[in-house]
């Protein structure tokens, strides 16, 4: 179906120079989407995944376990797209304080968004609507520090910003002018809300690129924009636990990602946006099933190792479970979050790096840091940096 530009140009001037900035006409799309046979049944598929797992959580021991490691992956990954080069160890590493050689800008930002998306998450759990109050909210954590924290952090833009080119005048896209960042957040507010609205994955594909073509903010829209998916489909009940994130899927896919986005705007092909945000979700979350199914025969088959060191197994169980729920730790950490002696944590840990299920990341001989390898291997696959 054949639409057309889906808003109008304004004509603004930026520094002297006169740019055509484009201003979204308001969700939903018009003329409807539509729906043919395939797109239905990507749909269903798409549903029936987030089923499957929304289900897994349900057979995991600890969900807050997996989800822990899952919402640290999405963090590394989302702020990968942005430029950051940190990867889910050094995050881990941040977060315990020991991080010598960590790009602090790179791995501050990586925090700051595990700090949004777990704030986002808060809040509606407390019953906080989703709302633009709750977005600038994301944003003021997004840019508590790292490189941008001094662009505006929880304001909409007073400037006019653009993506691509060395200056709005050979911008490759120019978002709404200033004037029109408030109406259009305000009507993708009302579309949020709006009971009408399509289903919750059709609702996340429309919000999603509707936010990152007003571009309200001086930075961190990419970022907010992967975050609204998180939020909507939570909010929505889609899933219980927060576990569908699309930022690996967008990142191997990012050439198509932004076709995409440039060829609703210009012609108002919001279906082939649909298809392939669904076929995102289906393969995200047939993903996260396997790795969840992957960490728990990770898990039983450590554990089984560990119970065979005869009289300290118990208390090498307790480290391991440690572990688990935090894949990188100090003996210090380790001892105080078992109850038990900084040498009892030390000859424990020593077992375990013998049974090959930890190993010695920081190469110092006081405050090591140990990881559960094979975990963090299993949450790094596709987190490489670009």
């Amino acid at each position: 179906m054949q639409r057309g530009v889906t808003g109008n140009y304004h004509t603004t001037s930026v520094a002297g120079e006169a740019v055509h900035a484009f201003v979204p006409a308001p969700l939903p799309p018009e003329p409807p989407l539509e729906w043919v046979q395939s797109r239905q049944r990507s749909l269903e598929r798409a549903l029936l995944a987030c089923g499957r797992l929304d289900a897994i959580t349900a057979l995991l021991p600890d969900p807050d376990l997996f989800l822990y490691a899952y919402v640290r992956r999405e963090a590394v990954l989302s702020s990968q797209i942005e430029g950051t080069q940190s990867s889910l160890s050094d995050l881990l590493l941040f977060e315990l304080d020991a991080a010598p050689g960590v790009p602090f800008d790179d791995v501050a930002e990586v925090s700051n968004y595990v700090a949004a998306l777990e704030h986002g998450l808060t809040r509606l759990r407390e019953g906080f609507p989703l709302s633009n109050r709750l977005i600038r909210e994301l944003h003021v954590r997004l840019l508590s520090s790292g490189r941008g924290a001094h662009k505006q952090p929880g304001e909409f833009r007073r400037s006019q910003n653009w993506i691509g080119g060395t200056r709005p005048g050979n911008a490759q896209f120019v978002p709404p002018p200033v004037q029109e960042v408030e109406p259009c957040m305000a009507a993708l507010e009302r579309f949020l809300h709006d009971d009408e609205a399509p289903g919750a994955l059709v609702k996340a594909a429309l919000a999603h690129l509707q936010f990152e073509t007003i571009h309200p903010f001086l930075d961190g829209n990419g970022r907010v924009g992967r975050l609204l998916i998180a939020l909507i489909l939570h909010h929505e009940g889609v899933l219980r636990q927060p576990l569908l994130y699309l930022s690996l899927y967008f990142k191997q896919h990012r050439t198509e990602y932004y076709r995409l986005l440039d060829t609703v705007r210009q012609t108002g092909d919001w279906e082939s946006w649909i298809d392939f945000f669904l076929e995102g979700v289906e393969v995200t979350a047939t993903s996260a099933v396997e790795t969840a199914h992957r960490l728990l025969g990770l898990f039983e088959r450590d554990a089984m190792r560990v119970r065979g060191l005869g009289r300290s197994a118990a208390n090498a169980l307790r480290v391991f479970d440690i572990l688990r729920a935090r894949p990188l730790a100090s003996i210090g950490h380790l001892a105080q979050q078992a109850g038990i002696s900084f040498a009892t944590a030390a000859r424990h840990v020593e077992a375990l790096e013998k049974l090959d299920i930890v190993r010695e990341l920081s190469g110092r001989s006081r405050e090591r840091v140990f990881a559960y390898q094979d975990y963090i291997n299993i949450m790094n696959e596709g987190a490489e940096p670009l």
